[in-house]
């Protein structure tokens, strides 16, 4: 049992490292083309990999590819305790070891991608980044847990999700929703500025949005 726990953190971690790498190095490749990519490129490319992901790997360890969702699951009760904590030290650890590589072959660009907020706004950040993740976990919850959601659109309504947030308010907080995500460019990079609102505020989101759809679907009996 712990093999196969660990075996899947690994497929964890390395879906983390897939994302950061492309996600990140989508930032920085923009930052060194004179924007080639593009806001909404960059926006697409976030959600694209995660939606490429979670069809690859979802069968195998279920895609959280975020401690949120990862302690989300576990509040809600369809993720076990032993397994969060081997969970959220493979996201976090592809996260790091993706931000290293970004540096070692493109340099030292654009804080390799760490998230900020604009204008040192951290209450600010704080509170978009709770509703940003709030509707991430929501759609996670009705697109990937409901069993009366349509089969096989959950990769799908969650990419979307995540390009649609990093779009329209990345520009504001770099719509993190993923404490692992930030943690990566934040420690390789040296950019710890206002980095606690990228793990508190995702946490505080994904929390929430599982209570609020206990309370719809009349505690998960239409989940289940």
């Amino acid at each position: 049992m712990m093999t196969y726990c660990w075996r899947e953190a690994l497929v964890e971690g390395v879906s983390t490292f897939i994302l950061v790498f492309a996600g990140t190095g989508a930032v920085m490749v923009n930052q060194l083309t004179d924007g080639s990519i593009t806001h909404l490129g960059i926006s697409f490319v976030f959600g694209a990999v995660v939606a490429a992901l979670i069809y690859a790997t979802g069968h195998i360890s279920q895609a959280h590819i975020n401690p949120a969702v990862t302690l989300a699951f576990w509040l809600g009760g369809f993720f076990p305790r032993s397994k969060v904590l081997p969970y959220i030290v493979a996201q976090c650890t592809g996260a790091v070891l993706a931000s290293g590589l970004l540096l070692g072959t493109l340099g030292s660009v654009g804080n390799l991608g760490a998230t900020l907020p604009l204008d040192g706004n951290g209450s600010q950040a704080f509170v978009l980044e709770t509703v940003l993740t709030f509707i991430l976990m929501f759609v996670i919850l009705g697109s990937g847990l409901d069993r009366r959601a349509p089969a096989g659109f959950a990769g799908l309504a969650i990419g979307l999700t995540v390009g649609l947030e990093a779009a329209f308010m990345g520009p504001i907080t770099g719509a993190s929703m993923n404490p692992a995500r930030s943690f990566g460019p934040a420690l390789v990079s040296g950019t710890w500025d206002f980095h606690w609102v990228y793990w508190i505020a995702p946490i505080v989101g994904a929390q929430l949005a599982v209570i609020v759809y206990r309370i719809l679907s009349c505690n998960f009996q239409d989940v289940k």
